[in-house]
Parts: C-alpha cells; structure tokens; sequence
C-alpha cells in the first residue's frame, strides 16, 4: 500500500510539472478530444437533427442520461486500462502512464498560453486579435467587445477555470489518481458541450449540466479557500492583491451567477483584484443576464490577465502543498 501511494505522490507531482511546462501540444492525440468526438457522435445517434416540435422532452433526458453514462463509463474504463496494464509491465511504465494522462487531466498550463495569447494582443494594441484570441476560451461573442471588456472576460475565465479545469481534476486525481480524474474530466467536458439552456439542449443536456453542478459543488468551494489563500500569499509580495478583499467579496457574491459553483472562484478572484465582473453577455447573439460580481475600485487593465494567472498558481501550489502533504502524512503511518 504505501508503494502503491508512493507512486501516486511522484506521478501526481510530475504531472502538475509537465502540465506546466508543455500543457496540451495540439499535435499530440488527447483524451479530451476523443470525449468530445465520441460525445459528438452519441448526440448524433441519441438526438439527431429533429425539428423542435417532434421532439418529445422526457425521451432526450432519457436519451441524455444515456449518453452521460456511455461517456463517463467509457472514460473510466478506458483509464483504468491503461494504468493497470501499464503497471503490469514495470512500475516505471505505471508511474509514466499516471504522470502523462494527470498532465492531460490538468489544464493550468493551456489556461495560461490562451489567455497569456490574449494579453499579448492587447499590447500589441490589436484589439481584433485579441477578440479572436479571446473566442478560443470563452463561450460569449467576443466581435463587439471593448479592449475593458475582453480584459475582464479573460480574467473571468482564468478565474473560473482554476477550479473547473485546474482545481477540481487535481483534486479528483489526487484522492484517486488518473481514473476518477478523467472521469472529471468527462464529466466537466459533457457540460462545456450539452450543457445549455437552449433549444436544441434544454432536456438533452440537462444530465450533463446536473452533474456538472453536483462534481463541481465541493471542489468549487475547496478552490476558492485555496485561492483566498493563495491570494494572501501574493498579497506578501505585491500591493496588486488583497486577500481582506479576496474574502469579503466571495462571502457576499459566491452566488452571484447562475451556476451554483462558477462565481466561487469569480468572486476571490474579483475582491483580490478589485475588479466587477460579471454581467450581461451575448451568447449567440442573445443577451443572457447575469448578476455582477465585486466592486470597481478601478479600471481594469492588461496586467490583470497576469496577475489572474499567478493567482491560479498560487492556488495549484497551495492544493498542491497540502495534497502532498496529506499522502506523505498517510505513508507514514501504514
């Protein structure tokens, strides 16, 4: 048991390190792309292309939690494989196969080169550059936004993102390792795709979107005690972050969005900086309205995309530092 916990310890780690230093190469297979071609193609054969008025509601949430459990089933399975067969072979092969399929759980190393690609545009002065940089990462229209607007919806999505796509799957995976990982991972990628309140997906992706909210409730909340933390850290070293902020804002505004979990790490996010974010946005041409998030203490500017970043690795390090901490903790005494 304890070699079996050693292993996880030293892949674990290793994976934060090569998510940070080569993230996601669009060259190489991803196990995230697989899900979404086979999320792809199971709303193709469980959904079609029916007109609205020939669907029927109860079946496309049957049909929904179908396609749910297909994935989630097939991602775990999958996962498993190929760590047991790995460590079948040598322990060497096992610890290499957790590292890499950790690294691709993580997505801190990504968040940070697409939203840091938005902030060299906008030094550049590039404003359309950098909407179109922008479009990458966020789900809104970015055409018609302001160089203000683009600012803070990077920074919004770095925040958000550092418990959804950074947060959360390192702490699956550290409880359990690469297989609850990615089943987070599916889970939280049916969401980005399904998980819509619109025509097309309001029944159909409505599993999707549920689950989404129940894996994301205690991570979300774990992530913005972690980013509260991780802002007083910076908070030593610059004047640009105030943890007395950090938490008197997620206090107040934690529920101020209309998913149960996005506006934890938002709201730190917002009072470190001293930053509103929120708002209404435009989703496909159509205005969704959202309740704002902290207070405007002062114009946003292109430097708030980097300090959201050290923000979201000051946070990484503290889960990090604790996660270790913990398994060491639980060697020593078994």
């Amino acid at each position: 048991m304890k070699e079996v916990l050693l292993f996880h310890t030293i892949s674990l780690v290793l994976g934060v390190i090569a998510d940070l230093l080569i993230g996601d190469p669009h060259a190489m297979p991803h196990p995230v792309r697989a899900m979404g071609s086979l999320i792809l193609f199971l709303e193709k054969t469980l959904l079609g292309a029916k007109k609205k008025e020939d669907r029927d509601p109860e079946r496309e949430k049957r049909r929904g939690a179908l396609l749910w459990l297909i994935v989630v089933a097939t991602a775990t399975a999958v996962t498993a494989l190929i760590v047991v067969a790995s460590y079948r072979v040598n322990r060497y092969l096992g610890v290499l196969a957790q590292t890499v399929l950790t690294c691709y759980i993580l997505a801190a190393g990504s968040l940070y080169r697409e939203s840091m690609a938005v902030f060299r545009e906008l030094q550049k002065g590039d404003l359309d550059a950098a909407r179109s940089a922008l479009s990458m990462i966020v789900g809104r229209d970015t055409a018609c936004l302001s160089e203000e607007e683009v600012i803070k919806a990077t920074v919004e999505t770095v925040a958000e993102n550092t418990s959804d796509g950074v947060i959360a799957p390192f702490l699956y995976t550290a409880v359990g390792g690469p297989v609850p990982g990615m089943a987070y991972k599916a889970v939280n990628t049916m969401d980005s795709m399904l998980g819509y309140h619109n025509d097309r997906y309001e029944y159909f992706g409505r599993t999707a979107a549920v689950m989404d909210d129940v894996f994301n409730f205690l991570p979300s909340r774990l992530s913005a005690l972690l980013m509260i933390a991780g802002s007083a850290v910076l908070g030593l070293f610059s004047e640009a972050y105030d943890a007395r902020g950090a938490f008197r804002i997620w206090v107040r505004d934690r529920h101020n969005h209309t998913s149960p979990n996005s506006a934890q790490t938002e709201s730190v996010c917002a009072g470190a900086l001293g930053l509103k974010l929120g708002g209404t946005h435009l989703y496909r041409g159509v205005p969704v309205e959202k309740p704002t998030i902290g207070e405007e203490t002062r114009k946003p500017d292109i430097s708030d995309i980097k300090r959201a970043n050290r923000l979201m690795f000051a946070t990484e390090a503290a889960a990090a530092a604790i996660a270790v901490t913990v398994l060491l903790g639980i060697m020593r005494f078994i």
